[in-house]
C-alpha cells in the first residue's frame, strides 16, 4: 500500500486543479488534515502544544510527504518537527496573476510545483 500525501493546509484538495492533484498523487493518495485556525492572541506555548498534537497525528499516518501551509508560527513548528522525523515537507508554489478591473482586483493562482522545505 502506498503511503499518503498529507495536505495540511486550509485549502481542501477537492478544490485543487488537476495539475496539483496529479503532482500530489505521485507521492501517494491525498489525505486532507485541515490546518486549524490560530488565534492572534495565542501564546508561544499554545502554538507549541498545537504543533506537537498535529505532528503526532501526521506521523501516525506514515506519510510519503506533507504539504504544510498555514499560520506562520504553527506551520514553522510543524515543519521543524516533521523534518526532524525524516518526513518530506513541501510548499505549493504558484504564479500569482492580478488583473485590475475598474476598482476591483481579480487574483488567480496557477499551481506550478511543490518545493521542499530545506
Amino acid at each position: 500500500m502506498k503511503k499518503p500525501f498529507i495536505n495540511f493546509t486550509n485549502h481542501s484538495s477537492d478544490k485543487w486543479g488537476s495539475r496539483q492533484r496529479e503532482e500530489a498523487e505521485k507521492y501517494g493518495e491525498i489525505m486532507d488534515i485541515p490546518f486549524p485556525a490560530v488565534s492572534a492572541l495565542a501564546k508561544e506555548k499554545e502554538i507549541q502544544d498545537m504543533a506537537e498534537k498535529y505532528i503526532e497525528r501526521i506521523v501516525r499516518s506514515d506519510p510519503a510527504a506533507v504539504l504544510c501551509q498555514g499560520e506562520f508560527c504553527l506551520a514553522y513548528q510543524v515543519i521543524l518537527g516533521l523534518r526532524k522525523r525524516g518526513i518530506v515537507v513541501l510548499a505549493a508554489c504558484s504564479e500569482r496573476y492580478v488583473e485590475e478591473i475598474g476598482d476591483k482586483r481579480e487574483v488567480r493562482f496557477i499551481f506550478e510545483q511543490f518545493r521542499s522545505y530545506l
